[in-house]
């Protein structure tokens, strides 16, 4: 019998993604399937964000797409997933009929039963993923214990579970024997890993024995908390040549004001402390925060601060979100959201402006060096590819003019003779 065609549309994070590719894994051997395709499906499933206003929109907008698409008769069934559905799903249901079946976010059982599927369980380890096949995401653990006054991910994932240690390395092991290179960790805060198995991070422990894993070329780490950031991890990157000299640590404000407002566990001290003992450990480390503009209590002396440490640290990425009120959170029921709209978008506008001249020096400073490169695509006259210090589809890109074949997913050394603010241009030594 002819295969059934199953598009699986993921939106949001990385770990959304993750959660489509162990569905994916899972239905393979049943189903013909496609990752956010626009070709003809009998069956589309809509991995769903609903993290911030911005994603929360997006998300309805594709289930609306999708839902004309059932009515003109072009697919069959429709099935939602993910954080939006996981938080809305009685007003979704009722606001939108066309969807067949809604899930939430730990719902796999129930949505491979409605697919027809029996779980396998002995495929625990095992990934298809949908990245290019020579770098792949790994979570590391579900959920959040933290209770910043902005955040929906406690309310949408719950707390933090982490993932047995076995089935994280077991699954690096079985990536890496297909040819996978670089694997990116990701989590809500790595550095939580093991408190709810152990009552202490065991994070340390699980990266020292990725990194020793054969294949694991980069080891890349989303997202590090600065509130009590193991030091150690420090050692381990300068100890190890694979663990990347990146680190993507969200800091969100450094008011102290705003810090507390925000119910954030570290302070201005603190963080400044931390971000100095990076720096001295490891120098040419790149390091990737996320602020936020506009949140209860940030007048303009605050944001003064906040433009003011931008300037000072010279971050080398950087990414900022305006404040919105969340439903249930602690900010929406405690907090009056005072600032306007025009006002937040203003200031992270202001702050993306200083930081594209960073952006701009920086680069300007690897002229005429050599780095590492892994390249991902090509893309019309250009080969893309990126260095240690650079995340999938966030960082910079390296863009390569070359007359020779490159392959793809290979490492090249690449000689930067041209820069500008958010990318690279190079040549193969």
């Amino acid at each position: 019998m002819k295969k059934q065609k199953i598009n699986i549309v993921s939106l949001g994070c990385s770990k959304n993604l993750v959660d489509s590719e162990n569905l994916i894994t899972q239905i393979k051997d049943n189903y013909e399937i496609t990752h956010n395709s626009n070709k003809k499906s009998d069956i589309v499933v809509i991995n769903t964000c609903g993290f911030i206003k911005d994603a929360k929109e997006e998300s309805i907008d594709t289930i609306l797409q999708f839902a004309q698409l059932k009515q003109s008769g072009n697919i069959k069934e429709l099935f939602v997933m993910g954080c939006l559905s996981e938080r809305y799903k009685t007003d979704l249901q009722k606001e939108i009929p066309e969807a067949d079946a809604w899930f939430g976010v730990n719902d796999l059982q129930s949505i491979l039963k409605k697919l027809k599927v029996q779980h396998k369980t002995q495929l625990i380890g095992e990934r298809q993923i949908t990245t290019p096949k020579h770098f792949a995401y790994i979570k590391i653990s579900e959920g959040c214990d933290r209770t910043c006054s902005f955040c929906a991910i406690p309310l949408i994932r719950g707390k933090h579970i982490s993932i047995p240690e076995t089935e994280i390395i077991d699954q690096v092991k079985f990536l890496a024997d297909q040819g996978t290179k670089e694997f990116i960790l990701i989590a809500q805060d790595l550095t939580y890993y093991g408190m709810d198995i152990a009552k202490k991070s065991t994070f340390i422990s699980l990266i020292d024995k990725i990194s020793q894993i054969q294949g694991v070329d980069w080891l890349r780490l989303h997202y590090v908390y600065p509130h009590n950031f193991p030091l150690e991890l420090l050692d381990l990157i300068n100890e190890r040549p694979n663990i990347c000299k990146y680190l993507d640590m969200p800091l969100q404000h450094i008011s102290n004001n705003v810090l507390r407002a925000m119910r954030r566990a570290h302070t201005q001290a603190g963080t400044l402390a931390i971000l100095d003992q990076i720096k001295s450990k490891i120098p040419d480390i790149a390091l990737r925060t996320t602020l936020m503009t506009g949140h209860p209590g940030e007048t303009k002396k605050e944001f003064e601060e906040l433009k003011q440490f931008v300037s000072d640290y010279k971050f080398d990425r950087l990414g900022v979100f305006t404040y919105s009120e969340e439903e249930d959170t602690w900010g929406k029921q405690n907090l009056n959201d005072m600032v306007p709209q025009k006002v937040k978008q203003d200031r992270a506008d202001e702050i993306m402006a200083i930081q594209q001249q960073i952006s701009f020096d920086l680069n300007q400073a690897k002229t005429g060096k050599t780095f590492k490169t892994l390249i991902d695509r090509k893309e019309g006259e250009y080969y893309i590819g990126r260095t240690e210090f650079d995340s999938p589809e966030v960082d910079n890109e390296v863009l390569i003019k070359s007359e020779n074949p490159i392959k793809t997913g290979e490492f090249y050394n690449v000689k930067i003779t041209k820069s500008v603010e958010f990318d690279l241009y190079g040549i193969v030594e």
